[in-house]
């Protein structure tokens, strides 16, 4: 060899990913595809890299483990990755990269589905399942709503009847009234009103279904309504004008988070209602956007100026490339649609964070509060601020009323007979 150092190889997967040797084992054929996923699920540069190497070194301890290709399975990465920790430190997210290479095996049917041990659904879930799918589809609420109603409704059932059979014809008005002095004290008084609203709609449907004779909810006892001793938590105009300013553009997370802000400050959309938006719902020619509110509302708005042109920015400049329908999607890979409302809140509150501004909550709905207070002070009347916040009922706009008392006084009825 003459004393000169043996070249060292190179295999390259995916353009920039580059490997110091040929993927070898029975998975060695999907290394490629599997970099060119995480490439098109938006993953950076290193963290591709670090799914595709540890891709490529499970595959060939497959190899020598003498693991065909129909019999690896999850039980196989956490012993492979107890093995490498011998040699290698372990990093966090490489169990997480291997269990996503798995799954993009399964999606293309290299590996079999594993059989999940079975779970054996007892009576109590059995009937909860069946109250949400009349939710979902007789009474079409929000999945949202649905979620906050069935842990309550698992809760009744388990306290009345255990693990047994449900039997609601046994039902009593006292199970109901003791289940709800119990659970309500423990929990915050809008908690405890969600909890009540459950209650009766599961009493309303057992009814309706016959599995009980008596018009049980009327016997849930009602949690003091509390919804009129404060003035609703809005953030203030000039916070809302300093939080917008304070986002920088030229990024793509900073177009997409000035979009939805403001969607909540110029339409006082709900959290939900600007995670389920879709490109379809946006009719550029007409100006208007469609809103998906609660129980399936379907109402069609006029969308300000500014938010078109801040989504518009955001659809040509910043989206990731992705089959979703939705308006908005994550920041970070993978690409694809929020989880849901949770993720609104969570973009509101890291720009308060970053632009360093207090404000009265760190939910998106304090901006449906400032757009309603706002709406007040310029003269417009409950009715019409009902009508842009898409409320059904008129009660639900009266909190409204004690923000500004020379408007509320507007609104009083002269004294019969006249002043006394």
């Amino acid at each position: 060899m003459n004393g000169e150092k043996e070249p060292i190889m190179k295999y390259i997967v995916d353009g920039d990913i580059v490997l110091s040797h040929p993927p070898d084992g029975p998975l060695a054929a999907e290394i490629k595809a599997f970099a060119e996923w995480a490439r098109e699920q938006g993953y950076a540069r290193y963290s591709r890299y670090r799914k595709v190497l540890l891709a490529s070194c499970f595959s060939r301890w497959l190899k020598k483990q003498a693991i065909r290709l129909r019999g690896i399975s999850s039980e196989h990465t956490s012993r492979y990755l107890r093995s490498r920790a011998r040699r290698v430190r372990r990093r966090k997210g490489d169990a997480a990269a291997l269990t996503a290479f798995l799954e993009f095996l399964r999606r293309r049917d290299i590996l079999r589905a594993e059989q999940q041990p079975s779970h054996r659904v007892t009576a109590v879930e059995r009937t909860t399942q069946a109250f949400a799918q009349y939710l979902q589809h007789a009474r079409a609420l929000a999945p949202a709503t649905v979620v906050h109603y069935l842990p309550f409704i698992h809760r009744f059932l388990t306290d009345r009847f255990g693990h047994g059979p449900v039997r609601l014809s046994r039902l009593r008005a006292r199970d109901v009234a003791r289940f709800v002095q119990r659970q309500a004290p423990r929990v915050h008084v809008k908690e405890a009103k969600v909890l009540t609203t459950a209650l009766r709609s599961f009493l309303h449907y057992a009814r309706a279904r016959g599995d009980t004779a008596l018009d049980l909810a009327a016997a849930v006892p009602s949690v003091a309504n509390w919804s009129m001793s404060s003035i609703p938590r809005a953030i203030p105009a000039e916070s809302v004008r300093r939080l917008l300013a304070s986002i920088d553009r030229r990024t793509t997370r900073g177009r997409r988070d000035y979009a939805i802000l403001l969607l909540l400050a110029r339409l006082g959309l709900r959290a939900s209602e600007v995670a389920l938006l879709e490109l379809d719902d946006l009719d550029w020619s007409t100006g208007q956007i469609t809103v998906r509110g609660k129980r399936g509302r379907i109402t069609a708005l006029p969308l300000p100026a500014d938010a078109g042109a801040a989504i518009a920015a955001y659809l040509r400049h910043g989206r990731p490339r992705s089959t979703s329908r939705r308006v908005f999607l994550r920041a970070h890979a993978p690409n694809g649609a929020f989880a849901g409302p949770s993720a609104i809140a969570c973009v509101v509150r890291y720009r308060l964070e970053r632009a360093g501004l207090p404000a009265p909550t760190k939910g998106a709905h304090q901006f449906r509060h400032a757009l309603a207070t706002q709406m007040l002070h310029d003269g417009a009347s409950l009715t019409e601020i009902g009508e842009i916040l898409r409320h059904r009922s008129p009660e639900t706009t009266m909190i409204y009323a004690k923000v500004d008392l020379d408007a509320l006084r507007t609104l009083a009825l002269p004294w019969p007979g006249g002043a006394r």
